[in-house]
């Protein structure tokens, strides 16, 4: 049997190795040219950790950013805080609970947010006029219901806001989101679709598409392997087709390691980089109590700088 889950696993990274590899340098003339950008970043330390790829496995609170049927199998309120560092001086947070709603279902409601920090304004001579800010907000909440004790389902309707100086923009979003477990959750596989929506109204004349994306995952827990692997592939409307992988090995207990790629992260490097580490990301996590951790993230990004999450969780 073990022989069989590590063929499965080597098939696999072959597999993500041909699909990741010309994805790359792929040039996508659609790249900026939706909304919201920030509802892309990877939420949580743990996922991120995972390269992002959480969209089967999706067993704890933050499975309400890439799946919300993931909260329908939760059993406790559970409860997530994260702090990113991200490039220049950009600061991203995020917030999540949920609860049991009865038996068969179950619900709640994150947060997300990044502020730019300070901005310098000029004149179209270069003169200084003093300093202006901006962020976005989003505020969301979700419903997750098992069918049976294999299949989920969940849905989520989210709004979005933005700001930069005196300018705002709003938008509404849903996500819709199933998700398949075995028995013992050996294996596990979900299907996503994120942020289908419209601006309600932008920061200019012109209102923009949403980045409506597109998530298929899944993942295999051996029996007698102490890890726990998951793949994602990832079509979003706006940076077209990618893929992300992760490994997370709990054998350490209570220390958790991960590890991770995404192809979306190598695209921050140029061809003539010599950041090979780009897309790839490492992360730790500590059972402080059995139901309370700590977690952690980096992630390099080539000549953007390098991305630090913290993450805080729990559950009673």
């Amino acid at each position: 049997m073990m022989r069989h889950h590590l063929l499965r696993i080597l098939i696999l990274a072959i597999t993500l190795a041909s699909i990741a590899v010309p994805a790359t340098y792929a040039v996508n003339d659609q790249v900026g040219t939706t909304s919201f950008p920030f509802l892309k970043l990877d939420i949580g330390s743990r996922q991120s950790g995972l390269g992002g790829a959480f969209t089967g496995l999706s067993d704890d609170v933050v499975s309400l950013f890439y799946n919300p049927a993931g909260i329908a199998g939760l059993e406790n309120r559970q409860y997530m805080a994260m702090y990113h560092n991200y490039f220049a001086d950009i600061q991203v947070g995020a917030l999540a609970y949920s609860q049991r709603l009865g038996q068969q279902a179950a619900g709640g409601v994150f947060i997300q947010y990044l502020n730019y920090g300070d901005l310098t304004q000029t004149d179209l001579q270069g003169n200084r006029l003093g300093e202006f800010s901006g962020g976005d907000l989003m505020l969301g909440f979700a419903y997750a219901s098992q069918v049976n004790r294999y299949i989920s389902y969940g849905a989520a309707a989210k709004f979005l806001y933005q700001s930069i100086d005196e300018f705002t923009a709003t938008g509404i979003a849903f996500d819709i989101g199933v998700r398949y477990v075995s028995d013992r959750e050996r294996s596990f596989a979900g299907l996503s679709v994120q942020h289908i929506g419209t601006q309600l109204s932008s920061l200019g004349d012109e209102t923009d598409r949403l980045p409506t994306t597109v998530r298929l995952g899944g993942g295999l827990r051996p029996r007698q392997i102490p890890v726990i692997g998951v793949v994602d592939l990832i079509y979003r409307i706006d940076t077209g087709p990618g893929v992300a992988a992760g490994v997370e090995y709990y054998e350490l207990s209570p220390l958790i390691v991960r590890g991770g790629w995404s192809s979306f992260g190598s695209n921050n490097r140029t061809e003539d980089s010599d950041d090979s580490f780009a897309g790839f990301g490492v992360g730790i996590g500590l059972k402080v109590r059995k139901n309370l951790e700590l977690s952690y993230s980096f992630s390099p990004a080539a000549e953007l700088g390098e991305s630090h999450r913290i993450t805080f969780s729990g559950s009673w």
